[in-house]
């Protein structure tokens, strides 16, 4: 007989049933009580995603960059050069430029076509336009450059300052023929503080302001250029500028050796950079005549064989004396004057020792003549007149005498004789010495 298993009804209760009874309660809890807890949750799992947020590194992703990568720059400071000629040295002069001054400044070349053409065509000029660091301007009609004195025109007129310079508040002017030192231990903006800053012509000059290589602040310039004009073919317009700045109140400006940002011509040990008159054709000789001061500004700033025209020391001429000339130089001419000033006193002194000894010889001799001259008188020397006159008195006192017993008389007589022949004699010199030296 086969065993049978019945199968458990509907309403039977099973494991199963039972896990899914349990599962739909569990359900219907959660939805009757999470409404409740739904805010709680949100600001737990807020508070929770807040933390992971800050533990993730920040990420910018820029979709809209600025056009103008001259954005990047501080626009109130500007390195400006003005110069129509396409000299050969301007590239290597701008790059070398905007390596030292601080990165925060921008540069503007104004020129004429042929010198921004020129300097346009350099790989790294193209790349600092492209970095916004440098501008390269021909300026429209009727702004001139031509010649110095339209600069000065142009650098004291309100409207270029409002043109083409809008937001600058400072001007790193320089020119072709100066030069920033790689060397110098002071940064440029350290000079922000000043109105104006450059090269003094003399150790006391009241302004210390040389155009060439300045520093200027465009606000002290427009307080001038607001109630002053400066008439043209005049003077040049730092000169004419640092002569309003230095009354005007509260403009700080160079002075002396104070504010001396260049030397020019007066030497200054470690400035920020040199300016040398057209290219070196006009050196002051208390700067760059002296040899071993002439080496160490060289060993200071290399980067003046940028801006000069220089040789080599295998090219000096034959005799060059290191001073700019062919021959002795100033000391050796120096020290030839005053060996030949003491040579001339030598033989000065020497004749005067001569004339000494000869005038003492004369005196020496005049004495020995007075001498013997006193001896003569004393015992005047017989003349041949007197002897003459002694001669006769004698024959006629021995021809009325006889000559027997009377040699005593004779004698005596011829001994009185020869004393008044001594007495006239002397009497005689004496006269004759009167008649040559009269009292």
């Amino acid at each position: 007989m086969a065993a049978t298993t019945a199968s458990p009804g509907v309403f039977a209760i099973t494991k199963g049933r039972l896990l899914i009874l349990a599962s739909l309660a569990i359900t219907w809890w959660f939805a009757h009580i999470l409404p409740n807890y739904k805010p709680m949750i949100k600001a737990q799992l807020r508070s929770r995603i807040d933390e992971a947020r800050l533990k993730i590194p920040k990420l910018k992703v820029d979709w809209n960059p600025s056009a103008d990568p001259r954005a990047k720059y501080n626009a109130s400071k500007l390195a400006l050069i003005i110069e129509p000629r396409p000299l050969p040295h301007l590239v290597p002069q701008l790059l070398h430029m905007t390596s030292v001054v601080p990165p925060d400044w921008r540069f503007l070349f104004i020129g004429t076509n042929r010198s921004v053409v020129s300097v346009s065509r350099s790989f790294g000029i193209k790349h600092q336009q492209i970095i916004g660091k440098l501008d390269l301007m021909v300026l429209p009609e009727p702004w001139e450059i031509e010649s110095k004195e339209h600069v000065y025109r142009m650098l004291t007129d309100l409207r270029f300052y409002d043109e083409f310079l809008p937001n600058v508040e400072w001007i790193l002017k320089f020119e072709s023929d100066s030069i920033l030192c790689s060397n110098s231990p002071i940064s440029l903006n350290e000079w922000l503080g000043w109105s104006w800053a450059g090269a003094p012509k003399t150790p006391d000059d009241r302004f210390s302001g040389n155009g060439g290589l300045s520093l200027r602040r465009v606000s002290a310039i427009k307080r001038v250029l607001q109630f002053q004009e400066r008439y043209n073919d005049t003077e040049a317009e730092d000169e004419w500028f640092g002569k309003r700045l230095w009354v005007m109140q509260g403009e700080k400006v160079a002075h002396g050796r104070k504010g001396v940002l260049a030397v020019e011509d007066v030497y200054l040990e470690k400035p920020m950079g040199y300016h040398v008159k057209n290219g070196g054709t006009e050196l002051p000789d208390k700067v760059w005549k002296d040899p071993k001061q002439r080496k160490r500004i060289f060993d200071y700033c290399p980067e003046l064989s940028l801006i000069m025209d220089m040789k080599l020391e295998r090219e000096r001429c034959d005799g060059d004396n290191h001073e700019g000339g062919i021959g002795p130089t100033d000391d050796e001419k120096e020290k030839a004057k005053i060996e030949a000033e003491a040579a001339a006193a030598k033989a000065e002194a020497e004749e005067e020792e001569r004339k000494k000894k000869g005038e003492e010889e004369k005196q020496k001799q005049a004495e020995e003549e007075r001498k013997k001259a006193e001896e003569q008188s004393k015992n005047p020397p017989i003349s041949l007149d007197d002897l003459g006159d002694l001669d006769d008195l004698l024959k006629g006192d021995s021809a009325g005498l006889p000559t027997t017993g009377l040699d005593d008389d004779a004698d005596a007589k011829a001994k009185a004789m020869a004393a008044e022949a001594r007495t006239k004699a002397a009497a005689k010199e004496a006269a004759a010495k009167t008649a040559t030296n009269p009292i």
